[in-house]
C-alpha cells in the first residue's frame, strides 16, 4: 500500500479511529481512494487498540487530575 500521508486529512483519520472492524476500515479507505488489504486493516486496528487509553488516564493527561492523593490546601 502506497499512501501519501499528506493526502490523509484530519477528518479521514478521525473516521478511521472510529472503525471497529477491518471491513469498516477497508470501506472507509476505499471511499477515500486508498486501497488497503484486509491484513493491513487488521494490523492497523491491532496497533490502534494497543494505544487506547482508559478514561482515568485520559483525564489525568488532559488536566482532570494530576495526582491520586487529595490536596488538603485545595480540597481535591
Amino acid at each position: 500500500m502506497t499512501v501519501n500521508k499528506n493526502e490523509i486529512t484530519k477528518e479521514v483519520l478521525e473516521n478511521a479511529l472510529r472503525c471497529k472492524t477491518a471491513e469498516e476500515l477497508i470501506a472507509l479507505a476505499k471511499s477515500e481512494g486508498i486501497e488497503i488489504t484486509e491484513a493491513e486493516a487488521e494490523a492497523y486496528l491491532a496497533e490502534l487498540s494497543e494505544c487506547e487509553m482508559k478514561d482515568g488516564q485520559l483525564r489525568r493527561i488532559a488536566g482532570g487530575t494530576a495526582f491520586t492523593i487529595k490536596c488538603p490546601a485545595y480540597g481535591y
